[in-house]
């Protein structure tokens, strides 16, 4: 009965030991398989929307030079209607 009781124990331990390993191994295909999976799922959204975001910087650039420009000639237009103010003034005087 003894050697009953010890070999069920051996097998018992051994089948455990089998079970995590089977377990691990599981784990480790599965973590792979999602990360393949979701590398190729959104590596072509990442990069569409890196593509989109230069575009968007260059937009951006573009604008800021617009702005430049702008004040710009919102600064010699108030310098031209100073001018004509002055003028007036003086033929009004």
């Amino acid at each position: 009965m003894n050697q009953l009781f010890i070999l069920l124990a051996l097998s018992a331990t051994g089948s455990v030991i089998v079970i995590i390993l089977l377990l691990l191994v599981a784990v480790v295909i599965g973590f792979f398989t999602a990360w393949l999976y979701g590398k190729s799922i959104y590596k072509p959204i990442v990069k569409r929307l890196e593509d989109e975001k230069a575009e968007l910087d260059k937009q951006i650039i573009g604008l800021n030079d617009d702005v430049t420009n702008l004040n710009s000639t919102i600064n010699r237009l108030n310098n031209k209607i100073g001018k004509l103010e002055k003028k007036l003034a003086e033929k009004d005087s």
